[in-house]
């Protein structure tokens, strides 16, 4: 018999659909459609709030209106505008003017899997702020519910509604997953803007890390294929081949406690809807390019990966050429997997401190 590869796939890579709860149990949707025509339709990004987590010592969390527009005829009549708040945690928010040590913007991967497993950066680089935030349509952050409202262009367009509203000049880019093609795409509209979009105060890219994250979702995908079929060869049980696959590829201290650890649990609780903006069939056949010939600089970067990661080393590779420049590492954490955060967080918590502050 043959294992049915896109479920598990979609099952593992990025998020669980094993039981789904919907994110609007987290944070009601506050989306507000507005029917206009093409000549109409204006992305409008609004209001930023702060609220300081009760019980907690300068963590905050605050939200941004963002919006979506889709649908509609040939004409562009019917076409709907809905608006959105982005919800986000600033971990020591005092320190995100900081020049010693400058800020982390965190993208978590899915698309749909929301920061909770993430957090535990905190604990690992506990003197730097980091910024965490739910992309739309996951955790605390509910969007529509049709797979015309998503795409990486408009979490782009996300990102960079929550650099602004919070204020960051001076960062360090962190992506997990697809949190890292995310950082990348990021990176590569920056640098194609280039001078042509200069303003007061504009923001800065310092460094960034793509841990886990794949150059090449189609390889990844033959990788994973490769992967299981190894583990059949050593059992040929199907029945038990999706956690044998978790326990040894995605997160070896299932395998070590016999369950996930708990940040990893909150985070499957509140995966996207699926079908909408989840899995790997959202961003198939995406593959990393090289910005234009005459784009700035891009940051340099350090892609890391587990030794036991289901995204593999040639999956990582991909990105030296993908950069305009030579300025690209490659890291392998050894004994770890896909979560090497959740395996062995100070020797990870350790490496990315290490990388971005040589660059502050």
């Amino acid at each position: 018999m043959q294992y049915s590869l896109k479920v598990f796939l979609t099952t593992i890579f990025l998020l669980s659909l094993i039981a789904i709860k919907s994110a609007s149990a987290f944070l009601s949707n506050t989306a507000l459609p507005i029917v206009t025509n093409k000549n109409g339709i204006i992305l409008h990004h609004g209001r930023c709030h702060f609220l300081k987590l009760q019980g907690a010592q300068d963590e905050f969390q605050g939200e941004v209106e963002v919006s979506r527009t889709y649908g509609g005829g040939e004409n562009g009549s019917g076409t709907v505008r809905t608006f959105h708040n982005i919800r986000y945690h600033i971990h020591n928010r005092m320190n995100l003017s900081s020049q010693q040590g400058a800020p982390i913007l965190v993208l978590h991967g899915g698309p749909g899997l929301p920061s909770d497993y993430l957090l535990p950066l905190r604990d690992v680089i506990p003197y730097r702020s980091i910024v965490f935030y739910d992309q739309l349509g996951c955790g605390r952050s509910p969007g529509p519910e049709t797979s015309e409202a998503y795409s990486i262009e408009s979490s782009l367009d996300d990102l960079e509604v929550v650099i602004k509203k919070i204020g960051l000049t001076r960062f360090h880019l962190y992506g997990q997953s697809y949190g890292g093609i995310l950082a990348f795409e990021y990176m590569k509209r920056v640098a194609e803007k280039g001078s042509n979009d200069d303003e007061s105060g504009a923001s800065e890219c310092l460094s960034a890390i793509l841990s886990s994250a794949p150059s090449n979702v189609d390889q990844m995908e033959a990788a994973w294929d490769d992967l299981t079929a190894n583990l059949l060869e050593e059992d040929p049980d199907e029945s038990t081949i999706m956690d044998r696959f978790l326990a040894k590829h995605a997160c070896r201290e299932i395998a070590t406690n016999g369950k996930k650890p708990q940040p990893l649990a909150d985070a499957y609780e509140k995966v996207g809807q699926p079908g909408v903006w989840c899995g790997t069939d959202s961003i198939k056949g995406w593959s990393a390019a090289k910005p234009l010939e005459s784009s700035q600089r891009m940051p340099s970067c350090m892609a890391m990966r587990g030794e036991h990661d289901f995204v593999t080393t040639e999956c990582i590779e991909g990105w030296k050429p993908a950069f305009n420049h030579k300025f690209v590492r490659v890291k392998e954490i050894e004994k770890a997997s896909h979560h090497g955060l959740l395996e062995d967080g100070k020797t990870y918590g350790e490496i990315v401190n290490s990388f971005f502050a040589e660059y502050d």
